[in-house]
This record gives C-alpha cells, sequence and structure tokens, in this order.
C-alpha cells in the first residue's frame, strides 16, 4: 500500500517553466502523484510538446503562453489556470534564464543586470503574488493550504565570480521566500526554496558539453554525474504534499553533493 499523504488527487500544481529540464522533471512527477497539472512557458512549440507528453499520466494538463516578467500576462495566465482547473494547491516558480556570456562584474551593464533580475527574480513575486492570493483568499473561506516553491541555485549562497547578476537574483528568491514562509503561514500556506547544483538542462547544455568544463566540474560532484530534471521529481511532490504539512521556510540543496566537496 503506497504512503498516502503522497497522493496529489485533486490537487493543481502550477509549474513555470514547465516545459522542459527540472520544471518538467518536476510536473510530471506530480502528475504521476494524481494532481493536475498547468504549465507556463515562452516556446510554444516546447509547451505543446511537454503537454502532449503529460497528458500521458491521464491527469488535466494546461499548458500556457506566458512570460513571467510581464505582470499583465502573469495575471491573465493565472485567471486562465483558475479557469481551467478551478484551483492551484502548489505553485512552482521555476522558470529563469542564465546570466549569459561570463564577464567581469566592473564590464557588467545595466541592461545585463535588469534581463536577468527581470525573469528570475521578479517574474518569481509576480506568479508567488498572484498564488499568495489566491491561496489566502481560499484560506480566509476555510479552505487553508497550499505551497509556493522557487528554483533557486547554488549560486545563491555560494561565491558566483562573474555571475553576481544572476547569484543576486537567485539569492533575492531565497530570501524572499523565507519571508513569505513566516508571513503565511498562518493561512497554511508554505515556502520552501529548492537548490539544484549542475543539472544537465537546455540551459546548461554549452557548458555541460564542453570537455574543459566537465573535466573541472564532474570530478567535485561526488556521484561523478549531472543531475536531470526527473531528480527533481521526488521532492516536488513531498514538498506539495500532507507529508510536509509541518515543513516551511528551508533551503533544500539537490546537487549530488557537489557544495560539500
Amino acid at each position: 500500500m503506497a504512503y498516502a499523504p503522497f497522493d496529489l488527487t485533486g490537487k493543481v500544481a502550477l509549474v513555470t517553466g514547465g516545459n522542459g529540464g527540472i520544471g518538467l522533471g518536476m510536473a510530471e512527477a506530480l502528475a504521476q502523484a494524481g494532481a493536475d497539472i498547468a504549465i507556463w512557458g515562452t516556446n510554444a512549440e516546447k509547451n505543446e510538446a511537454a503537454r502532449a507528453r503529460l497528458e500521458a499520466t491521464g491527469r488535466r494538463i494546461l499548458a500556457l503562453r506566458c512570460d513571467v516578467g510581464e505582470e499583465a500576462e502573469v495575471e491573465a495566465a493565472f485567471a486562465e489556470t483558475l479557469a481551467q482547473l478551478g484551483r492551484v494547491d502548489g505553485c512552482f516558480a521555476n522558470a529563469g534564464i542564465s546570466g549569459g556570456r561570463s564577464s567581469p562584474f566592473v564590464e557588467r551593464t545595466k541592461e545585463q543586470w535588469d534581463r536577468v533580475i527581470r525573469v528570475n527574480l521578479t517574474g518569481a513575486f509576480l506568479t508567488f503574488r498572484a498564488a499568495a492570493r489566491h491561496m489566502k483568499a481560499r484560506a480566509e473561506a476555510g479552505d487553508k493550504g497550499g505551497v509556493l516553491v522557487g528554483t533557486a541555485s547554488l549560486a545563491a549562497i555560494e561565491g558566483a565570480a562573474r555571475n553576481e547578476h544572476y547569484g543576486a537574483s537567485k539569492g533575492g528568491m531565497v530570501s524572499m521566500i523565507r519571508a513569505l514562509a513566516v508571513e503565511h503561514a498562518r493561512h497554511g500556506i508554505r515556502a520552501h526554496s529548492i537548490l539544484p547544483g549542475w543539472i544537465e538542462t537546455d540551459m546548461t547544455a554549452r557548458s555541460v558539453a564542453d570537455p574543459k568544463f566537465a573535466g573541472n566540474v564532474l570530478p567535485r560532484v561526488p556521484m561523478r554525474r549531472w543531475g536531470t530534471g526527473e531528480d527533481f521529481g521526488g521532492i516536488a511532490i513531498y514538498l506539495m504534499s500532507r507529508a510536509s504539512a509541518f515543513h516551511t521556510g528551508d533551503t533544500v540543496v539537490i546537487d549530488g553533493g557537489y557544495s560539500l566537496f
């Protein structure tokens, strides 16, 4: 008999950036655990491919185009998600972009800084705000509960040399989530950050394929492999489930031991 608290039947999860990589890994696991899924992404072709893949789980699947850095698009997409699926129990702010080509901090432009902050931090803020408003209103109507989960990065806690804008965006997310955990606990809403290490995704494809980079990084990963999107399915289920009902404000590192060694 399966452990009942992990059953997500009747729940709805929203995963931004859910059309690939970590987001798709989480979305697929959540669907297999019984949740209906909404994914948001900016690439229509990837959205459609992800939707088809997720529908194989037999759950209700909604795929919407949304740029999380645009307030109006977030508000419209969240309204459509509620219209189609009825509620949101778990909001996974996973959409993000890299810092781009590495360059010295003193040469960083404001445009480069704004580009990363807009998606990684402002996008998470806009997404969480929409979800928190909905969850708080539900709580006030007698239906307490919900979880806000942000995909941050080891860059949030390590010295991301030549990548300060990316590190700032992820460090800001971690601080925001801790504050959300405290402010919204009274409504039964929990909040957590996930800090991935080196994961094989579209965003990291160039680095992972570079023999020099791989030769420098993989020996520092005790598990001696890159992470995959599937490595984040279990934590997504746990954080959304009744099994984590008294767990909030955490920063969960999933990096194959990289930060320990």
